[in-house]
């Protein structure tokens, strides 16, 4: 895997392709037929043997431009076998038949040489700093008993004090709190200034800062269970008080909150329906204190969209919703609204880059997007890692791959990672904060930021592309 193998930093332009193409051709040469113009058996029974089928993934699934090649005269000069007594006939038409798989394998590696699968893999670079541990912060870090899980932060008017919040276990109880006075630097924890019963609220707690008509700021940090309870601080998170839970019923709390032009602020969230999910909306126009009653604003058919991510178009006049494909069998779904929210658009596909579980991003001071996730994207060599996608809002609104990806952080636990708070600091610097297992070994998994700027990104484009 070309992932575990490049340097520190470095661009990654061979795609793994992860859908096997020879499912479509694996069915017709192992298929059997006792006549074909001449009487002759075409396929070999062993062909779909377990053995020669890992063996002819092996092959084609792996990054390059001409193993797909390989394969195809590898898998062409296996696929005949000979019977006694065949005439000429016979095996000249054996002959054409092996020539026509031939080509049918040809044009197969062509594709699959050009990184493109059942999918559409595109070839995107990668900038990869998951290896460069200078750029880590360790804001709590996983034993072989404890298990850091699912953060969420938030940035102060300050530019520099940081919040973040977390809970035990995979979608366990809250309880953590961290504050940082240095944009992400140092951290102290608060969980004892915290009310006794957040430690009871239950389920990727969020953090959000709101501000009243009368201008009165609250932070809160909204959880999911039971029926999403929070905690609210009204000065600066320097007291703590328990609210009564909202009463909405849901799989994860406000997975972002938009704030629009009228001063109400609009929260997303997702619930069960069923077996399937579905996208909520609601709206406080009191800084959070009360509600509107929940309405399904996404339930699509043969797909289980959630997690939604809310953000302005840089004109500030339409809104778009990234949300993560739990199904995870395509790309993940997008919709827009110009109406502040009171109807949005069929959701679609998002370009493959932004394929992922929980997004969240930041606008950059030269106007393109950070948008980090945990990367589901078929066919990616950082897939199942923590990552971002660099572009610009119309490359999401126009379907456009946008410029390239970051890797972030490496997981040692598979998909299990990549809940995550992205903040931008006034100098430029974007502090990407996830749960991960951060290294081998017993130790579970730990809340970890990683910094980086647009322009050393770009600059790492720009050289490892010039090589």
């Amino acid at each position: 895997d070309s992932a575990t193998t490049l340097p520190t930093s470095t661009v990654n332009r061979k795609m793994k392709i992860e859908t096997d193409p020879t499912q479509y051709f694996i069915a017709y040469l192992s298929y059997e037929t006792s006549e074909f113009e001449g009487g002759f058996h075409y396929a070999s029974p062993s062909l779909t043997s377990p053995s020669i089928l890992a063996s002819i993934r092996s092959v084609v699934i792996v990054p390059g431009k001409y193993y797909g090649m390989i394969a195809t005269v590898l898998i062409g000069s296996t696929v005949f076998y000979k019977h006694e007594g065949d005439t000429l006939m016979n095996t000249q038409l054996r002959t054409r038949a092996t020539t026509f798989i031939f080509v049918l394998w040809l044009v197969v590696s062509v594709i699959v040489s050009q990184n493109i699968s059942a999918e559409g893999v595109p070839d995107v670079p990668v900038v990869d700093i998951s290896g460069d541990t200078s750029r880590h912060v360790i804001i709590a870090a996983g034993t072989e008993s404890v298990y850091q899980g699912h953060p969420t932060t938030l940035l102060m008017p300050d530019g520099k004090t940081m919040f973040a919040v977390w809970c035990i276990e995979h979608g366990g109880f809250a309880g953590p709190m961290a504050r940082s006075d240095d944009g992400g630097l140092t951290w102290t924890r608060l969980d004892d200034t915290l009310p006794e019963g957040f430690r009871k609220h239950k389920n990727c707690p969020s953090i959000y800062r709101m501000v009243d008509p009368e201008g009165q700021e609250r932070i809160w940090v909204f959880s999911a269970q039971p029926k999403m309870p929070s905690i609210m601080s009204e000065d600066g998170g320097t007291t703590w008080k328990e609210m009564p839970p909202l009463g909405f019923e849901c799989v994860m709390t406000f997975s972002s909150v938009v704030r629009l032009k009228d001063g109400r602020y609009l929260g997303l969230y997702h619930r069960r329906d069923g077996e399937s999910l579905e996208v909520m909306q609601t709206a406080t126009k009191d800084g959070g204190l009360t509600w509107s009653d929940p309405v399904v604003i996404a339930n699509v058919k043969d797909k289980k969209a959630c997690e939604p991510f809310g953000f302005r178009s840089p004109d500030g006049n339409e809104l778009c919703c990234l949300m993560r494909e739990n199904t995870h069998t395509g790309r993940s779904l997008m919709m827009f609204s110009s109406d502040e929210g009171a109807t949005w658009t069929t959701p679609v596909d998002t370009p493959w880059g932004l394929t992922g579980d929980r997004h969240i991003g930041v606008y950059t001071n030269d106007g393109r997007m950070v948008i980090a996730f945990r990367d589901k994207a078929i066919g990616a060599p950082t897939h199942n890692h923590f990552v971002a996608w660099v572009g610009t809002y119309e490359d999401i609104k126009a379907g456009r791959e946008g410029q390239y990806r970051i890797k972030l952080l490496h997981s040692h636990a598979g998909g299990d990672c990549g809940y995550p708070g992205v903040e931008l600091l006034p100098d430029g610097t974007i502090v990407a904060t996830t749960y991960i297992k951060y290294k081998p070994g017993k130790d579970k998994h730990s809340v970890v930021s990683t910094r980086f700027t647009l322009e050393e990104m770009d600059t790492l484009l720009k050289d490892t592309v010039s090589e």
